[in-house]
């Protein structure tokens, strides 16, 4: 049995397409088709049915993906052991971090990899928790961090750090400095929240259903004035006057012009999301992976050093 054959396989039977796969891969679907095609005469047993939705593992196919990841594992494991024996990690990570987090992590955290990892290869993705599960699930990532996440069967999830959630507003806007400075000074209530129009993600976005959770919870509901998804397209709305958000104090420090922006405490306690690190289940974590983990833990404090 050719290891390559079996990782095709096993990426096709996780992703349920060829085409998918073939991207995942970077390679051309006819050779992948081939392959797999391959493999299935070899083990004189039908892999995959085929239709026009894709490709699902056959009672075979169920029985040889269950083999396969374990076996590929192992021989990630074989190399990094070898690895080991010489003094160094080796492998690939492939990490997905929401855009807020990513533009204050992403720096120290390469910087650390390179220094302690050198032979080891990081692959760092922005994007939205819904699809960065959906690229756990298929190996396409093996960690992510995700806000507010729910817990699954096929998803491993340990927390990381509470983010303290800022009202968003245009400068001054309009008020006296003493004025501005009193609201600062003083957390918004919840109440107070539910009268502000907010320019603020669509559903499922985490911060979206922690703001309408925290206010049903006393019995009110967001004003929502605008739904945008896009931290930078929130901001640019909010510089223009057409409402205010709710936001982590990483998403306006590391936008183009966090001067512009005037942001206050909400809530007593206050109100906060809850970002997590999540892996598969279905995988264990790799030695190269787990030394990632370790670095994510150290440099995560940093994300909230301006609080």
């Amino acid at each position: 049995m050719d290891l390559k054959q079996l990782e095709y396989f096993v990426r096709v039977a996780e992703l349920g397409s060829f085409t998918r796969a073939a991207v995942a891969l970077s390679v051309a679907q006819p050779a992948l088709s081939r392959q797999v095609r391959l493999l299935e005469v070899e083990l004189r047993q039908n892999l995959l049915s085929r239709n026009g939705r894709g490709a699902i593992p056959t009672e075979a196919g169920q029985l040889l993906l269950a083999h396969g990841r374990g076996i590929l594992h192992q021989v990630e494991r074989a190399r990094e052991e070898l690895g080991r024996a010489r003094g160094a990690l080796v492998g690939r990570v492939a990490l997905g971090l929401p855009p807020s987090v990513a533009k204050a992590l992403t720096v120290p955290l390469v910087r650390e990899f390179r220094t302690r990892m050198p032979d080891a290869s990081l692959s760092i993705s922005e994007g939205l928790s819904a699809a960065m599960r959906e690229s756990l699930a298929d190996g396409r990532l093996d960690i992510a961090l995700l806000h507010d996440a729910g817990a699954s069967a096929d998803i491993e999830l340990t927390h990381l750090l509470d983010e303290p959630l800022f009202l968003v507003q245009r400068g001054a806007a309009g008020r006296t400095a003493k004025a501005a400075k009193d609201a600062r000074a003083r957390p918004l209530a919840l109440t107070e929240l539910a009268e502000m129009p907010l320019v603020i993600p669509s559903r499922p976005n985490a911060i979206r259903m922690r703001v309408e959770s925290e206010l049903a919870n006393v019995g009110l509901r967001p004003r929502v004035a605008l739904e945008i998804d896009g931290v930078a397209a929130i901001l640019d709305l909010v510089a223009d006057g057409a409402g205010s958000a709710v936001l982590s104090r990483n998403a306006v420090a590391t936008s183009v012009r966090p001067q512009a922006f005037a942001m206050r405490a909400i809530g007593r306690p206050p109100l906060q999301s809850r970002l997590m690190v999540a892996m598969s289940s279905l995988r264990p974590a790799t030695l190269t992976q787990q030394a990632m983990l370790g670095l994510i833990r150290e440099q995560a404090p940093g994300l909230l050093l301006n609080d």
